[in-house]
């Protein structure tokens, strides 16, 4: 993971926490857990950071709910 995409994740973890009224430490660990920061956010960082904010976090949102994880 390089610098651009490490700042990009912690972006979105605070992104999530505030939507989600979440500390990011939880969130953290929820995406860590389904395998989303390396499957989806790093591995999409060339697209998915030229999307907004909200898309990005409902889409998050998504990979969560597909892989069974409760917000």
């Amino acid at each position: 993971m390089d610098k651009d995409s490490f700042s990009f994740v912690v972006y979105i973890i605070h992104a999530c926490a505030h939507k989600w009224n979440m500390m990011p430490s939880l969130v953290y660990q929820k995406l860590q857990s389904a395998g989303c920061i390396a499957g989806y956010l790093v591995a999409h960082y060339d697209i998915l950071h030229t999307l907004g904010t909200e898309c990005v976090v409902d889409d998050v949102e998504k990979y969560l709910e597909v892989r069974g994880v409760v917000i």
